[in-house]
Order: structure tokens, then C-alpha cells, then sequence
């Protein structure tokens, strides 16, 4: 569906990706991980069009750079990592802003199939009685959700998601994990998203791609991944020890309350 052949990025005379090639098949949540500044987001932006790179992404075998925006918008639906609300929109305005790439203008009417589009993304993502709500009277998950249900309103084949959950509380890191797991469930879809929680990638990733410094460390199934061998030497730890003496500190008995005098 989505492929990355020998891509490279450079900007502000700093090489910040080196010779990247990856591939998106259909059915699989692809997790790109690695330390901060490993180039994760830059990767992100070379498959929005909004950075010059080299090499080639290719969409259905189609180079990205000669789609039109708006046909590669009804393809490809990209949550960034930073979501602002400036203006008192309600939830349902900005959720229909992703069905303008189905419109034959910004013009044009939203007709009964976007309505149906809309609507379906408001309920899925929790958010239907909340449609005429202001997103300035949000809270920080609330409004994540409200961004996913852009993108799903988009009603692509493909979503990239930069930090989906970054800085949400842990029911709603949750909430959006799971929403974009059942979204998957249907046929010919994918995801590529940037995870900086190995827990989270770990749990609803199906393949990974470990980057190092701008370079493919590892890729392929989450399992061949996800090892001390190639962990380890890119997070300069025994990721793995760690990991497990986090885990030990939730299956040590809880010990009784001491009574407050």
C-alpha cells in the first residue's frame, strides 16, 4: 500500500534521515520507534509532502509526489502529534473538515453520504454527544479524540499517526489505541505511527521498524524487533531488564494502608 525506497532527508545542512526503505501492507499496524531524534517525525513529514527529500514513497506504486493533495488526502489520513484549538469550532465542524477532500470544493454542500461519514466517525470515537460542543471547552484527550475523528471521517486507506496518544492520561492512551485498532479491523486498511512507549507498540503493533540515528536499525514482524540484539545497542540499556523491573513493581503484594492519626 505505502512503500519508502532509500529515502534521505537533509535540513538545515544536517542529515536527519539516511537512506530509509520501508513497506505498508495492507492489515498491518507498522510501529516506528526509536530514541528521541532518531528521525521518527521527520519520516512522518516526508510522507505528508511538507519537507523535501530524496529517494522514493510510492502509494499503490504511484510516486506520492505526483498525486494531487486531494486525491492523496482520500488515501492517506495523517494525525499529527500537535493538535491546537484556537477558534471556538464545535467537534462536528472540525470533524467535517475531513470529508472535504471527498467535496468537489469547499463550496460544495455537505451532502447526506459525508453526513453519514461524520456521524459514523462521532460515534465511534465516543464523541456524538458532544457534536455541538466549542473544542475550547475540551479536555486534552477529549480533544485528541476529536482529531481522530477527523481522520476517520477522511475514511482512508492508510493512517499515519505521529504520537497519538503523547501526553494523555492512560484511560485515554486506551481509548485512542483501541479506536484506531478496531478502525484497522477493516479490510484493506494499515497503520504507520510513531510510538515513543515500547509498552504501547509492543501491545497493538504487528510489525516495527527500529530507527538509529536517521537509519533502519531493524524492521520486519514486531517479535523479530523487538530483541535484546537490536534494542538494547539502539537505547544504549537492557530495555528488556528495565521493562520487567517496571512490571515487578504491579505484581508486588499491596501492602495495607497505615492508619493516619
Amino acid at each position: 500500500m505505502l512503500e519508502a525506497s532509500h529515502v534521505s532527508v537533509t535540513l538545515g545542512g544536517h542529515r536527519i534521515l539516511t537512506d530509509l526503505s520501508l513497506s505498508l501492507e495492507a492489515g498491518q499496524w507498522l510501529m516506528l520507534i526509536g530514541p528521541n531524534g532518531a528521525g521518527k517525525s521527520t519520516f512522518v513529514r516526508a510522507v505528508a509532502q511538507s519537507i523535501p527529500y530524496s529517494g522514493q514513497i510510492t502509494l499503490g506504486g504511484r510516486d506520492l509526489r505526483r498525486i494531487k493533495p486531494a486525491e492523496r488526502a482520500r488515501q492517506i489520513g495523517i494525525l499529527a502529534q500537535h493538535n491546537s484549538a484556537l477558534y471556538g469550532y464545535t467537534v462536528e465542524e472540525v470533524v467535517a473538515l475531513g470529508r472535504y477532500a471527498h467535496r468537489a470544493s469547499f463550496l460544495d454542500p455537505i451532502r447526506p453520504p459525508h453526513l453519514l461519514s461524520i456521524d459514523h466517525a462521532l460515534s465511534m470515537t465516543g464523541l456524538s454527544e458532544h457534536r455541538h460542543a466549542s473544542i475550547l471547552t475540551l479536555s486534552g484527550g477529549e480533544l485528541q479524540r476529536v482529531f481522530l475523528a477527523q481522520v476517520f471521517a477522511q475514511d482512508p486507506a492508510i493512517l499515519i499517526l505521529d504520537e497519538p496518544a503523547n501526553h494523555l492520561d492512560l484511560k485515554y492512551q486506551q481509548l485512542i489505541f483501541d479506536l484506531i485498532a478496531d478502525w484497522l479491523k477493516m479490510p484493506g486498511r494499515a497503520v504507520l505511527s510513531v510510538v515513543h512507549d515500547l509498552s504501547l507498540a509492543r501491545q497493538y503493533g504487528s510489525h516495527a521498524l527500529l530507527l538509529h540515528e536517521g537509519r533502519c536499525a531493524a524492521c520486519g514482524t514486531l517479535p523479530s524487533v523487538f530483541t535484546d540484539f537490536h534494542l538494547n545497542p539502539v537505547y544504549g540499556m537492557d530495555v528488556s531488564a528495565w521493562m520487567q523491573t517496571l512490571l515487578r513493581q504491579w505484581n508486588t503484594p499491596e501492602q495495607p494502608h497505615s492508619a493516619v492519626i
